[in-house]
């Protein structure tokens, strides 16, 4: 099912809701916009949602007349569950089932934090359809005296605060009115655990034979700038960058910065 752009719209976007059977379960809906260019590119948003990663891929798609795909993890944005997907591996092999699905190959993986964390899990499931992972500000692994800020708990100004090297770029978000983690957050919660990382993530992505470019805020305060480094260094052939001026939201904070980096090192 499709949703026509608006008339007079300049980007061809449009939305779909694949299906997927999900190894003996129901199968999932799985809401996707799709920027219908050439090259494809699969964007995976973080615990913000949607919202967080939609600009950027409009610039994405823009920029480098690419075909540029934005699920939405289900769950997210009032989107079903799924039911059959209880994990970020099992939500990483759903992503893969997509690509099948859509008979795509030579996939760049873009992920910004909860989503770099199933990006990375993508790489480990070696689809021939994926070339390459971008992590961004990424979660999932555990780095010594480098623990992911819990956020479950902060109020939305210090959410910001921690997030953005500029608070003040930071959008402001639909109120809900309800105290308590937002429902995308409990969303995320609801693939991740109680625990913020994977404890067997770090040694598994030493397997990795996939060309992966690490790009961090500087003034990342969920993870910080050394738990990049620390991500990049457990993976072979990593390449790492570091945004300065950016939080842990580049692709809203610095877009120009982060798709420079990206075209810098040949990512596209």
């Amino acid at each position: 099912m499709s949703t026509p752009i608006p008339a007079g719209s300049l980007r061809p976007t449009r939305t779909e809701i694949h299906t997927l059977p999900i190894d003996s379960a129901d199968p999932v809906e799985v809401t996707v916009q799709d920027r219908d260019r050439t090259r494809p590119y699969l964007l995976l948003h973080g615990g913000g949602g949607v919202p967080t990663m939609a600009g950027f891929a409009d610039l994405l798609a823009e920029r480098t007349h690419s075909r540029v795909l934005l699920p939405t993890h289900p769950g997210f944005g009032g989107t079903p569950k799924a039911p059959g997907v209880h994990d970020v591996a099992g939500l990483a092999r759903m992503y893969v089932g997509l690509l099948e699905q859509l008979d795509l190959s030579d996939v760049t993986v873009i992920g910004n934090s909860f989503g770099g964390w199933v990006a990375a899990e993508i790489a480990l499931a070696g689809s021939p359809r994926v070339s390459g992972v971008v992590i961004v500000d990424g979660t999932g692994i555990e780095v010594p005296g480098h623990p992911m800020t819990n956020i479950s708990g902060l109020s939305l100004p210090e959410i910001r605060a921690f997030s953005f090297h500029d608070p003040s770029k930071a959008p402001t978000p639909p109120t809900s009115g309800a105290p308590g983690p937002s429902p995308d957050v409990q969303a995320m919660l609801g693939y991740t655990g109680p625990v913020p990382f994977d404890p067997t993530l770090a040694d598994r992505l030493g397997d990795l034979d996939l060309p992966v470019h690490v790009v961090w805020g500087e003034s990342d305060g969920i993870v910080d700038a050394d738990y990049g480094k620390a991500y990049a260094a457990a993976i072979p052939g990593a390449a790492f960058t570091l945004l300065p001026r950016s939080g842990h939201l580049p692709q809203l904070e610095t877009p120009e910065e982060l798709l420079g980096a990206l075209l810098d090192l040949g990512t596209f």
